[in-house]
């Protein structure tokens, strides 16, 4: 039973929190203790949530308002979040264990995607088509898809969903945001605000819930697109769900990213790469460099000072300043953890550090994982094919440059990838060639409001950030115009 209190949670629909008899508990991964409890949706909360985005966007209250409008309350929305971002980043970090200090942060950059979106949503424009027919005028408008439904995972909440209700708002859209069971309570203090602001109720909306809520969101008509981030297996399900009502879908999955150090490396660089890499989230992101492949005549060197610096990574409370890796973030990620590591001993791997949980004093119950670095790990073993999200590296050397590409493009995946080179041709020619959407030359884990982000493959459909990112809640209507008075014949056609 928990020592602390338990706050309770409602969906948060048009403006106001909506309770429900059926509910789903929350627990800190820091103390394996209950701290939340939320309103578990089901199909009639979709459909109130959706009808309230419908008002919202159909009537006077959103749509009818100009992009320059919209932009301004965004803008305020951002300001609002840039004051609470210590409050949100600590509900964060009791939701799903990662530093503190990395929750905070990321709710005080949040606000750069809203007001770089902000900024795009007066200037989304159409244009004029020269026909052949002098008399006809044809142009064209950018418009918004409607009601955008919003499913995120539990890793960074706030930020992720933001890369999707940003842009999705500055085009005239409103929103039904889905967030993971794990991780609600951040997504429903934020939205609070957007209203505080003046954000019009039923712009933005939020409904909690498990797989059966994800579902009813994606089969409600009303919803024009799904934006998804998750795992592979959970994003093909909801491409196919989607696609049998033609909605539309921009997917963000998963990766097994390949961090490459060539000879000719920084090699201090290089392994503060590889490390922050994988074990500064405890690997509980999408672009976790989780597969490190180091040049034969450096990787001894390497794997060894990697392991070093393992053994000093301080595990513990993710509150507390001094620590370096918290918990992961539930009970059966861990278990992931440890069936991975299980799985990949016994296809032929080497444990160099960790392999275990981790015992952190006074917190028993909490779900530590200790930094793991694996060897002998083979290019097409299980782990090295797929996502642990997890504190979990692997090191493989290779020998010359054709075979590290093929090694790294030698999964299903294509999120991200690192190199690491001196050679400045080398890292071009290099990141030319790997099947990434993402790949860093000397520096890992960067990201921004407007550098587009998506994955190649399995990794994903569509791209977040950037301007790219707003063309994905749009869809273009063509106009036609006879400007001539002149009666045409009705059965001529004409192009």
């Amino acid at each position: 039973m928990s020592t602390h209190e338990v706050t309770e949670y409602g969906h948060w629909i048009g403006g106001q929190s909506v309770q429900s008899d059926a509910r789903f508990t929350s627990y800190n991964p820091t103390t394996g203790e209950p701290w939340a409890t939320f309103a578990n949706g089901d199909r009639a909360a979709v459909a109130q949530a959706a009808s309230a985005a419908k008002q919202a966007f159909e009537g006077k209250a959103w749509r009818a308002l100009s992009p320059t409008r919209r932009g301004r309350l965004m803008m305020l929305w951002a300001d609002a979040i840039k004051q609470n971002a210590q409050k949100i980043g600590q509900l964060e970090t009791s939701q799903n264990g990662k530093l503190l200090n990395e929750m905070v942060l990321q709710a005080r950059i949040v606000p750069d995607w809203l007001y770089y979106y902000a900024g795009l949503a007066d200037k989304i424009e159409g244009r004029v088509i020269p026909v052949e027919r002098s008399s006809v005028l044809n142009y064209t408008r950018r418009e918004p898809l409607g009601i955008i439904g919003v499913i995120m995972p539990w890793n960074s909440p706030l930020f992720l969903t933001m890369m999707a209700v940003a842009p999705a708002l500055a085009a005239g859209n409103c929103v039904v945001i889905k967030p993971s069971e794990v991780t609600s309570a951040s997504i429903i203090e934020a939205v609070r605000l957007a209203e505080e602001v003046g954000f019009p109720p039923g712009v933005l909306n939020v409904v909690t819930g498990e797989r059966a809520t994800a579902e009813a969101l994606i089969d409600h008509p009303d919803i024009a697109k799904i934006s998804f981030t998750g795992g592979v297996e959970a994003g093909r399900s909801v491409g196919v769900r989607a696609a049998q009502r033609f909605a539309h879908v921009t997917l963000e999955l998963g990766g097994k990213s390949a961090n490459i150090v060539f000879d000719d490396a920084d090699v201090e660089q290089a392994k503060a790469g590889l490390l922050a890499g994988i074990f500064a989230a405890a690997g509980q992101t999408c672009v976790a460099g989780s597969r490190a492949f180091v040049h034969r005549s450096l990787h001894d060197r390497v794997l060894n000072e990697l392991a070093e610096r393992a053994r000093g990574i301080r595990i513990g409370n993710p509150l507390e300043a001094a620590t370096q890796m918290g918990p992961v973030a539930t009970q059966t990620q861990l278990e992931k953890n440890e069936y991975m590591v299980r799985r990949a001993l016994e296809e032929g791997a080497s444990v160099v550090h960790g392999g275990c949980r981790a015992e952190v004093p006074g917190l028993p119950g909490g779900y530590f994982y200790t930094p793991t670095i694996l060897t002998d790990v083979k290019p097409h073993s299980f782990i090295a094919q797929n996502e642990v999200f997890g504190p979990v590296l692997s090191v493989i050397p290779f020998d010359d440059e054709e075979e590290v590409i093929a090694l790294a493009n030698g999964t299903g995946f294509g999120l991200a990838a690192g190199v690491w080179s001196l050679n400045i041709r080398r890292a071009h020619r290099v990141a030319h060639r790997l099947e990434a959407g993402t790949v860093w030359v000397n520096m890992y884990r960067a990201m921004t409001f407007n550098s587009p982000f998506g994955g190649y493959k399995a990794s994903g459909i569509g791209r977040q950030n950037g301007i790219e990112a707003i063309d994905a809640y749009l869809q273009t209507k063509s106009v036609w115009c006879e400007l001539s008075e002149e009666v045409q014949d009705p059965f001529v056609m004409r192009s």
